[in-house]
């Protein structure tokens, strides 16, 4: 049995990664609230902040007590990125996916964790700790959402048939020129703008259609979220059509297209 259906059909154990998710998410908001991010500058220029840690050793230690049979690729460890070369089953988290809208403080940063089998996200959770809810998901297993309220609802949430004209989802940090001119060649479109794993998560929920990205991004950044939108009936393949494929040697993806039902 894949690992995936392991965790769907233990709800104690779904509820603590669910839980756990949502408390790496709190942990963000208190940097978040506070007066000092602890910005500082990665080897690649990109920003990482006092946030981005603290979320990744709150998430290793809760995965390793939760699953420690499984091992953990993170954006925060580089020493992790060999695992995938010898584990064909691994968790690859990005703690807090969307650092430049944290400290731009527009609300629209997540908590992703992906678990991969095979080089491809099996079961995903999407953390958006400003709106304090959790998604999670899968190819075959459905999509959820649960607002951490008192009450704790938890929903089903399925992707719709596109409307007209097609609402577009763009990056609000990451828009280039390749792929403004994809969307122009679509002809009239509603374009709307979100940050980091969000906008698969748009499309999950019905509020979008088509997020087409050509520029750079990395495996951490597309893989929970891609998998809660396949589990709402949504597609994630790269622009040529063909399956993305995680654990490469290379942790950059290649262009790709996220839609709804087509």
């Amino acid at each position: 049995m894949l690992q995936a259906q392991q965790i769907v059909t233990n709800s104690a154990l779904l509820a603590d990664l669910v839980r756990l998710t949502k408390d790496a998410g709190d942990a963000i908001l208190e940097i978040y609230q506070s007066h000092d991010f602890g910005i500082e500058s990665k080897a690649d220029a990109s920003p990482v902040t006092a946030a981005d840690l603290a979320a990744h050793y709150f998430l290793m230690a809760g995965l390793k007590r939760l699953t420690p049979h499984i091992p953990v690729v993170s954006e925060e460890d580089a020493n992790s990125l060999k695992i995938p070369h010898y584990n064909a089953c691994y968790w690859l988290i990005d703690p807090l996916d969307g650092t430049k809208e944290f400290i731009s403080k527009n609300g629209e940063f997540t908590v992703n964790l992906a678990l991969i089998e095979a080089n491809k996200p099996s079961f995903g959770l999407v953390g958006v700790p400003v709106a304090n809810t959790v998604y999670w998901g899968g190819d075959g297993l459905a999509a959820f959402k649960q607002v951490q309220d008192n009450a704790a609802e938890t929903t089903a949430i399925n992707c719709v048939a596109a409307q007209n004209p097609i609402r577009v989802l763009a990056s609000k940090s990451h828009l280039n020129k390749a792929t403004k001119q994809l969307i122009d060649s679509l002809g009239p479109v509603t374009l709307i703008q979100a940050g980091s794993s969000l906008k698969f998560i748009r499309i999950a929920e019905g509020q979008a259609d088509y997020y087409p990205r050509l520029a750079p991004t990395c495996e951490w950044d597309t893989a929970a979220a891609q998998a809660v939108l396949e589990g709402a009936g949504g597609s994630v393949k790269q622009a040529s059509g063909e399956a993305m494929l995680y654990g490469k040697q290379n942790i950059l993806n290649p262009h790709f297209i996220a839609q709804g039902k087509v």
